[in-house]
């Protein structure tokens, strides 16, 4: 009989079962880093949204206390109202942060922009219950149409936050991010200085889109919320 030994098969991995295993764990990886990736995202526009309406609730209380509006900031880094006199020296700008007592930054480390009617910032000549408003917020209808979201020239004050892709927005570090040149045409348009003309409609990633890709969201004072609140508090007749 032939006693010779029979070659033992070497033990461990092969380098084809080693690709399978490494091919397997990068699919299950990436599985379920796309869900983690967008509940994170979703975090971000909860915190944007709970912050612009800390900070709408603040610009209320600061219209009971003083009987008008607050301007916008300084600068990105001084968040005390920008105003000489009576009158605010733009309408357009930064939220006033450290004027109202609120945070400046959005879910995604972003500084808040803010406009208000000049008519309602006035500290001396207080505006009224007839005081025209200025600023109109649009959106786009089923068609892809520009169309009033709100009334023409009806709101006394918005916030913006830039959204995701930040595009015109200043981040925490004091850096302006530039915005995204020829497409994002509603984007654009919020961050146009008058501050009279607002857009927000639902979140797109589509460039192809009417209006192009968006995802900035806008939070308005309602001119009527605002009179229940001044009256009830006794500051308008």
């Amino acid at each position: 009989m032939n006693n010779r030994t029979m070659p033992r098969r070497a033990s461990g991995f092969t380098l084809v079962e080693i690709a399978i295993v490494l091919l397997i764990v990068g699919l299950l990886l990436g599985g379920m880093l796309a869900p983690l990736s967008s509940q994170m995202e979703q975090r971000r526009v909860s915190d944007t949204r709970r912050a612009m309406e800390d900070a709408r609730e603040a610009l209320l209380g600061f219209a009971l206390q003083n009987g008008y509006l607050p301007c916008p900031a300084i600068s990105s880094s001084n968040g005390l109202e920008d105003r000489t006199g009576n009158a605010c020296n733009k309408r357009y700008g930064y939220l006033p942060w450290a004027t109202l007592g609120v945070g400046r930054l959005d879910g995604w480390d972003r500084l808040m922009a803010y406009t208000v009617t000049p008519a309602f910032a006035n500290s001396v000549n207080l505006f009224t219950l007839k005081t025209p408003r200025d600023v109109t917020i649009g959106t786009r209808s089923a068609n892809g149409q520009l169309v009033a979201l709100s009334g023409i020239s009806d709101i006394p004050a918005a916030i913006i936050s830039f959204g995701h892709n930040g595009y015109g927005a200043t981040s925490a570090q004091d850096i302006l991010i530039s915005d995204a040149g020829i497409g994002n045409i509603d984007e654009k348009t919020n961050l146009q200085g008058s501050g009279t003309a607002l857009i927000m409609r639902d979140t797109s990633e589509d460039a192809r889109a009417p209006g192009g890709a968006f995802d900035d969201i806008v939070l308005w004072i309602s001119p009527n919320i605002l009179y229940n609140r001044m009256v009830a508090a006794q500051r308008l007749p």
